[in-house]
């Protein structure tokens, strides 16, 4: 049986790393309001630029070409996986590297490579023999994400994907955001970008937008569609920020209840232990002065 000494010794560690889980419950909750109040800011004009630039990129299908928008084979993938720097966060990181896993599996010699953004991943995947085109790490570790850093990786998925006429496809991996308790991963495609394919208002019974151009497609497109990569990696990129701080503030509420039930055991225990010394000492007065 642990003496009183090591209980009490155990039962102040306890307390210390209970300290430790509020304070960075507390943190992740001041985080978690900044990154969900820019997550809801991105998503209409994110939304609508995809919608805009589908509609109209369906509209000069077969007379305008470019590399970004232009479909190609299916035959080799390129993943961009955007996970955490750091860990107690929950299944966080987990649940992305799985649904990163199975996509792999599911489409099994067509990934030839990729391109991890966050320290987790990265490290994962390292050991795993996956190609990395390049690697970015150390951006989303103080829990705000910097737009500069979102231009810097678009640009470097669009010049790998111009550069290699061998990659098909290239695809985003992140975590949404739901809500603190709910987060869900999320693999989309993010080049060529996806044309529209749903019925027009024409083929419905209404009547379709027309569009005016004042420059020609080629300046327009040049400008819009490397655009819509970066809109997408910046969304992507705060989304997963938002989920991250959610998961760790719910993984780290439980940790303090957890040890909070652990100090209330434990001194339970220590009681016993004082009682059943105490006891101990009684017993033996008690004999010493019958034997005299």
């Amino acid at each position: 049986m642990a003496s009183l000494l090591d209980m009490r010794r155990r039962i102040k560690s306890v307390k210390n790393m209970q300290q430790i889980t509020k304070a960075m419950k507390m943190v992740a909750a001041a985080k978690l309001k900044r990154a969900t109040d820019r997550v809801t800011s991105s998503r209409p004009f994110a939304g609508k630029m995809s919608e805009v630039l589908g509609d109209l990129s369906s509209k000069v299908a077969g007379e305008f070409s470019h590399p970004l928008l232009d479909e190609r084979g299916d035959e080799k993938y390129l993943v961009v996986l955007i996970s955490a720097d750091k860990g107690l966060a929950g299944a966080f990181n987990a649940n992305i590297i799985k649904a990163t896993q199975a996509f792999l599996k599911t489409h099994d010699g067509k990934v030839d490579g990729m391109i991890p953004v966050g320290r987790k991943g990265r490290d994962f995947f390292k050991r795993r023999d996956v190609r990395f085109s390049d690697e970015y790490v150390g951006l989303t570790g103080s829990g705000q994400v910097v737009y500069a850093d979102a231009v810097k990786i678009a640009q470097r998925i669009i010049d790998t994907f111009t550069e290699d006429e061998t990659i098909d496809k290239v695809f985003v991996a992140f975590t949404e955001f739901k809500t603190v308790l709910s987060q869900t991963p999320v693999i989309e495609q993010l080049l060529p970008i996806t044309r529209s394919t749903e019925p027009g208002p024409d083929e419905l019974g209404g009547s379709e937008a027309e569009y005016i151009y004042e420059q020609p497609p080629a300046e327009i497109f040049g400008r819009l569609l490397p655009k819509q990569v970066i809109t997408q990696v910046y969304k992507g990129m705060l989304e997963s920020v938002a989920s991250e701080q959610g998961s760790r503030m719910t993984a780290m509420d439980s940790a303090s209840k957890n040890a909070g039930e652990l100090i209330d055991s434990l001194t339970l225990n220590m009681n016993r232990i004082r009682q059943a010394a105490i006891t101990k000492e009684i017993i033996e007065v008690v004999s010493g002065a019958a034997a005299a």
